[in-house]
């Protein structure tokens, strides 16, 4: 993964205000420093978060504050949780719409596995290419939470959504966690 290339895009920025044009940038915003840095020389507009809000999406909290939230397994739970009240509630509670929540909750859980807690970093702020080197979850929700593989994935759905219904099959449309070892794909034997 490359990553986003700030420079260039502060001299388009430095262009744009100048032309009296507005301009968003974009990539690699995992930090509430990363964002304060970028909109530090007051040339940006704003600037858009997206794989960093897929794999912390309390980042918008830690903005405003302007700190770390070294948040834990049972509140980052909660974002899930609230994940699948809002599925259910879009796509309805019977077994389609449970399991297209399903669907979206893994893919979603491809980019959360990716987070570090704050509180076991060695060094801030966190990167968008750090990949999780493995770590000592301080329970085990939170070893569940990083896990990589599909079936980990799965079992958290069930929290919420139930057990996975006979032949359920996810394969993640990317992998977004390079350490994913092993086969992408898992399905519920019958």
């Amino acid at each position: 993964n490359r990553l986003a290339n700030w420079d260039y895009i502060s001299q388009c920025a430095g262009v744009a205000k100048a032309c009296g044009l507005p301009l968003l940038g974009n990539g690699d915003v995992v930090s509430w420093e990363d964002y304060t840095a970028h909109m530090a020389d007051g040339n940006l507009t704003s600037c858009m978060i997206a794989r960093g809000a897929l794999i912390k999406p309390w980042i918008f909290t830690e903005i405003k504050e302007a700190r770390y939230w070294d948040i834990r397994s049972t509140q980052r739970l909660e974002f899930i949780k609230d994940f699948c009240k809002y599925g259910l509630d879009h796509w309805g509670s019977d077994s389609v719409g449970v399991e297209r929540t399903r669907s979206f909750l893994c893919e979603w859980q491809a980019w959360l596995c990716r987070y570090i807690p704050v509180g076991l970093l060695e060094v801030l702020p966190p990167k968008m290419n750090h990949r999780n080197p493995g770590f000592m979850a301080r329970d085990e929700l939170e070893g569940l939470l990083a896990g990589d593989q599909v079936t980990d994935w799965m079992k958290i759905s069930e929290m919420f959504l139930g057990p996975c219904p006979q032949g359920f099959k996810f394969t993640p449309k990317h992998r977004s966690s390079e350490k994913m070892s092993g086969d992408a794909t898992a399905q519920v034997e019958g």
